[in-house]
């Protein structure tokens, strides 16, 4: 990114700003909602979504709505990061933004990393073929 990433930051970076923090969450969110099902029927480890269960005593669904409510938050969050100003330049602030995109993509409805299902392989044939030059 040349002289757009400067040590300030980077600095601005490892001070855990809120919308990195959003983002990090809502990868980790997003990821325990789309594997649960699988992780479930593979009797692996308990996800987050079975130890918030278990603490709360509340059952799946409601999790998963909390979960998901939580998600919905936290992109209000790095929205809000936009409409105030800030001394990070905006290609950092974007570089946040479109990885979190990103995983929301992969993960949106299923898990786009452990399945390569339909839903990933048209929306990466959609890419390429509505951005190749004619």
């Amino acid at each position: 990114m040349g002289d757009i990433v400067t040590k300030e930051a980077f600095e601005w970076l490892l001070n855990d700003p809120r919308i990195l923090r959003a983002s990090n969450i809502i990868f980790r969110l997003m990821d325990d909602l789309s594997g649960y099902e699988f992780e479930k029927e593979r009797e692996q480890v308990a996800s987050s979504i079975e130890y918030y269960r278990k603490q709360y005593g509340v059952p799946e669904q409601e999790v998963l709505d909390i979960f998901n409510k939580q998600v919905k938050d936290l992109w209000k969050d790095i929205n809000k990061e936009f409409l105030r100003p800030t001394d990070v330049p905006m290609p950092v602030l974007m570089r946040v933004l479109n990885l979190t995109g990103v995983v929301d993509l992969l993960y949106k409805g299923e898990d786009g990393c452990t399945h390569d299902g339909k839903v990933m392989k048209d929306s990466v044939a959609s890419l390429l073929i509505e951005h190749v030059p004619l």
